[in-house]
């Protein structure tokens, strides 16, 4: 009996035999996985050096090179352009400051103007009519002790005449009144004014007084040459 069991698994008609290996499926899938990641790491580093051979790294590191320039040049133009930009807004504020400080100083040049004229028509105002016959008149004499030691005066001159022509003569002002309780008068300090006009001149001017004179009258009269035209006189 044991002869025959020998003989049939050692004859043809023995039954088959089937070799398993003794490693599971999923660490044969690690094995391979990693031998493909070799493979492909040594192929990444076959063509890293091909390429290093073959000068293409050397060509990528100068194109690498010119675009860091030209990012550097770029960043310089925009600098220069912020700056000129700065400068242009600089100076179109200054010019726009400096037009408007000379719109102000005409407006207060306009302001002086207006009220000059407002004087000039309140002067004009207080004018008496001309008398009959005379063409060259003294109108509106004006005179104000200032703090005791100084007076203001003004007078305007005027030719009635529509078509007056020119006149040319002086015109002198006599302060008259007490210094130390005697009679005293006094001429202009510097002489008489010149009277250059054809309608009208007006004359103003500041005289200081001696210490203790009193001015009671101021007096004028134009002349012309050596004739007398107009005479005028105020009290003080």
């Amino acid at each position: 009996m044991r002869f025959r069991l020998l003989r049939r698994r050692l004859t043809i008609s023995a039954p088959r035999m089937a070799v398993r290996s003794a490693l599971p499926w999923p660490l044969r899938w690690v094995m391979l996985a990693l031998v493909l990641g070799f493979c492909g790491a040594i192929s990444l580093w076959a063509f890293e050096f091909g390429k290093h051979i073959a000068g293409l790294d050397k060509d990528r590191q100068l194109e690498l090179d010119s675009l860091r320039t030209e990012v550097v040049t770029l960043r310089a133009e925009r600098a220069q352009l912020n700056l000129q930009i700065d400068n242009t807004t600089s100076s179109l504020l200054m010019a726009e400051k400096a037009a408007q400080e000379k719109l102000l100083s005409q407006i207060r040049q306009l302001e002086a103007d207006n009220r000059a004229l407002r004087d000039d028509l309140g002067f004009f105002e207080q004018l008496v009519p001309p008398a009959a016959g005379q063409s060259l008149n003294v109108r509106s004499l004006q005179a104000e002790v200032l703090g005791g030691t100084q007076l203001k005066w003004q007078v305007l001159v005027i030719q009635a005449a529509r078509k007056a022509p020119q006149f040319d003569g002086t015109l002198e002002v006599t302060l008259s009144g007490t210094l130390n309780n005697k009679p005293w008068s006094m001429p202009l300090p510097g002489g008489a004014q010149k009277l250059q006009f054809k309608q009208y001149q007006r004359i103003e001017g500041l005289v200081d007084l001696p210490p203790a004179a009193v001015v009671k009258t101021v007096s004028v009269k134009v002349m012309e040459g050596t004739s007398t035209r107009a005479l005028h006189s105020v009290k003080i």
